[in-house]
């Protein structure tokens, strides 16, 4: 199949460039770009995110085709770069739970077996960090918050205009305001179980002096794992309400 440019012209050839952006944002928003939603539900949902967004933008872009191939090339470029900045900057706010994740873990135990064996790349600490990431996902869509990333694809209009240089020093400035942000967030997350894991250490230490013969290492294990637990269905609420409060605030910046 040949396709001659002067038939890209007009909505058309606005269609094929918001897709391109669109698709690119997809792949990587929060919420609807996660690994765990089908490629299919992907690729359909940014077919039906460019159908609506491209009447809106269309006055944003070049009615009229290219004179060549590599002029396309260039403009699709360009689109599917912006898009790709504005989704991994939105991604960035989704590694807070992983954060958290890895603290927790490392925090109660449960990736000691990192700490014996470097070379199991952390699948404990892992386990924590998805779960918070799949539930994460599962109160963003239960909440509506959804309609925060949708919308991040129209934002992104304002943020990258198509044609444009890109705004490097505020992408920069964004992006290090975020990464700032989410591990802060992910810290205090951990907090509790940061503190607990203090009190406990300080409290077996004493109790190691007091009682030289007891094997500490046999009860500090399975203590540690169990109030961890505990602790986690305790706050399991409050962290995941600090988390979608934290989500909402700074999806804003993409509106």
């Amino acid at each position: 199949m040949t396709v001659h440019l002067p038939e890209l012209s007009g909505l058309v050839l606005v269609y094929l460039l918001v897709f391109a952006r669109t698709g690119a944002m997809v792949m990587l928003l929060p919420a609807v770009g996660e690994a765990s939603v089908p490629p299919m539900v992907r690729l359909v949902l940014a077919l039906a995110i460019s159908l609506a967004l491209a009447p809106t933008v269309a006055g944003a872009y070049p009615q009229a085709a290219p004179a060549s191939t590599l002029a396309l090339g260039l403009m699709i470029a360009q689109e599917v770069t912006a898009g790709i900045l504005v989704g991994t900057m939105a991604r960035v706010i989704m590694s807070a739970l992983q954060v958290a994740g890895t603290l927790i873990a490392t925090q109660t135990g449960l990736a000691y077996a990192q700490t014996v064996d470097p070379t199991s790349q952390g699948e404990q600490s892992a386990i924590i960090g998805n779960f918070f990431a799949m539930l994460g996902v599962v109160l963003i869509f239960a909440t509506n918050l959804h309609h925060l990333a949708i919308g991040a694809v129209a934002g992104s209009y304002r943020l990258i205009p198509p044609g444009g240089t890109l705004p490097t020093g505020d992408m920069a400035e964004l992006t290090i305001r975020l990464v700032s942000g989410a591990f802060a967030l992910g810290f205090q997350l951990a907090a509790p179980f940061l503190v607990f894991g203090f009190a406990l250490t300080a409290g077996l230490g004493v109790l190691a002096r007091l009682m030289p013969q007891l094997q500490i290492y046999m009860v500090a294990m399975p203590l540690n794992i169990l109030v961890g637990f505990l602790l986690l269905a305790l706050v399991l609420g409050s962290m995941m309400t600090l988390f979608l409060n934290y989500y909402t605030g700074q999806m804003g910046a993409f509106l």
